[in-house]
């Protein structure tokens, strides 16, 4: 489920994780978040808890277009949205968030049910919130979804230098058997003629060896 496991929390238990994040403080430091809601008391309301709590408050909207124009001239760390908005709702906008890797997104609502915690999954929001928000709440949820959005973000990007890294190799690889057939080379002479071309024209292995196969295919045609 989306929602904050915090909200099924005893007071004393969300205090004391309160008091430990709290030790975090260069984890909230500098935490850009924007907030969205037709309510403007709510607005003001989060604004002041989370200055509170050490991030900073870099916009506000009041409905979905003007969440997305914010979202990519302000670029915060995180967005906090309403559910209900006009124009696009909270969830429409966190699907385009998610897939143009913009923010992480944290749903608010006035009452929870199946339906909204079901798109709020299909949208990848990392929480659901239900006002009211007790600061303690609000402080773990906000860590939690910059945290997790911030793990994904890395793993993605190892995942891209894994598959660029077998991209290069399957490259070389091509381009050694042309040098090895075109020039009688053995398979450790084309490796070096490549690996010493990169080193000589200060460019990577990947460039030399596209060069080879490209050079190769227009000798065929």
């Amino acid at each position: 489920m989306l929602y904050p496991i915090t909200a099924m929390m005893p007071r004393q238990v969300l205090y004391t994780c309160l008091g430990f994040l709290l030790l975090w403080g260069d984890s909230v430091a500098n935490q850009r978040i924007i907030i969205v809601d037709t309510d403007e008391i709510w607005r003001k309301n989060l604004k002041t808890m989370l200055g509170k709590l050490g991030y900073l408050v870099v916009g506000e909207a009041s409905d979905g277009p003007g969440a997305l124009k914010l979202v990519r001239t302000r670029h915060p760390d995180l967005l906090i949205i309403h559910d209900n908005l006009p124009g696009l709702n909270g969830l429409e906008v966190a699907r385009v968030l998610y897939e143009d890797k913009l923010a992480p997104v944290v749903i608010t609502t006035d009452y929870i049910c199946q339906d909204l915690i079901e798109k709020a999954r299909e949208a990848r929001v990392f929480s659901v919130m239900v006002k009211p928000i007790e600061e303690a709440a609000l402080l773990t949820t906000v860590e939690l979804a910059l945290g997790n959005y911030q793990e994904i973000i890395k793993l993605e990007k190892q995942v891209k230098e894994l598959k660029d890294t077998l991209e290069t190799r399957k490259m070389v690889e091509k381009a050694k058997g042309i040098l090895m057939k075109t020039m009688g080379l053995s398979e450790e002479e084309a490796f070096r003629r490549i690996q010493r071309q990169s080193m000589n024209k200060r460019i990577s292995m990947r460039a030399v060896a596209e060069a080879v196969i490209l050079a190769h295919n227009i000798n065929l045609d």
